[in-house]
């Protein structure tokens, strides 16, 4: 079904208008913030099995449990976008997605489609099944307190109200703290929408204007899943302002990795991957 976007609001304020209440007869306040989003970041997504979707303002979090058979369309509403991702077992908390088994099994340094993130246990959590950027950050681990007020200062609630500093280590231990998971649970993220290279010495640098308005990226999710997101800054950009990105999100049911699914092809290791968790659910 192709998307009709509202253009009666700009791309880069997609807030200014508040959504009325919802009616009586539909009591569930659900608009429908993915007609903001840009027509071309939305390419094949079926629009009318959408659950869900959501702006988030930059340097927030958020976290939810997706089920086995969703996806997740991530869509930069403005250049330069970060959003750290982790992500556990819904049925098993202590099953969660592993950085150095997904890296070494798939022979990576880097995630775009075809790519799936692995527990532990060596099950595909979840799957890149769209990508507009071809590069997403699986080494840059996240911005915390200490070098965020190195690099820009402190601002807290209690004198900027929203407009307070947020740092992305924060950002996730709030929402795995909902789940009952605590600071030795949060592991390494996934940064989406960020590219960090190696130079000759070794040492990473990131890749600033990598990410362009309306760059998108999806994650369908192999199994039952808490995924917790936040869009503070990249832990090794450089910018001395703290500037975080709006970002838009689009939940819908895409249903389970078919037979002849792309990511399942693409390695082998993935296709075993992606047959363990399908064991889960005979």
């Amino acid at each position: 079904m192709k998307p009709t976007p509202d253009t009666s609001v700009p791309l880069d304020d997609p807030l200014s208008v508040v959504p009325p209440d919802p009616p009586v007869h539909s009591p569930v306040d659900a608009p429908a913030l993915w007609q903001r989003f840009p027509a071309a970041a939305l390419e094949g997504v079926d629009t009318s099995r959408t659950l869900w979707s959501e702006v988030m303002p930059g340097g927030s979090h958020w976290s939810w449990r997706m089920p086995r058979g969703t996806a997740i369309r991530f869509v930069a509403l403005q250049p330069g976008a970060n959003l750290s991702l982790v992500l556990y077992s819904a049925q098993e908390k202590l099953e969660r997605y592993n950085m150095p088994d997904s890296l070494k099994a798939q022979h990576t340094a880097r995630y775009t489609c075809g790519h799936v993130l692995m527990s532990d246990m060596g099950r595909s959590m979840a799957s890149f099944t769209a990508d507009s950027l071809g590069w997403h950050d699986p080494l840059g681990a996240l911005l915390d307190a200490e070098r965020m007020a190195e690099r820009y200062g402190v601002r807290r609630y209690e004198d900027a109200r929203n407009g307070m500093y947020r740092s992305g280590k924060d950002g996730l231990l709030i929402e795995i703290g909902k789940y009952g998971l605590t600071r030795r649970d949060l592991g390494v993220p996934v940064n989406l929408f960020s590219r960090v290279g190696v130079d000759a010495e070794g040492r990473f640098g990131f890749v600033p204007e990598h990410c362009k308005a309306g760059d998108h990226v999806e994650l369908r999710f192999d199994m039952d899943v808490i995924v917790a997101v936040s869009s503070a800054p990249h832990a090794l950009d450089p910018s001395p302002v703290y500037d975080p990105r709006r970002i838009g999100l689009l939940a819908w049911r895409c249903g389970a990795a078919p037979a002849d699914d792309f990511c399942r092809a693409f390695r082998p290791e993935n296709a075993r991957a992606l047959h363990n968790t399908d064991m889960l659910y005979l």
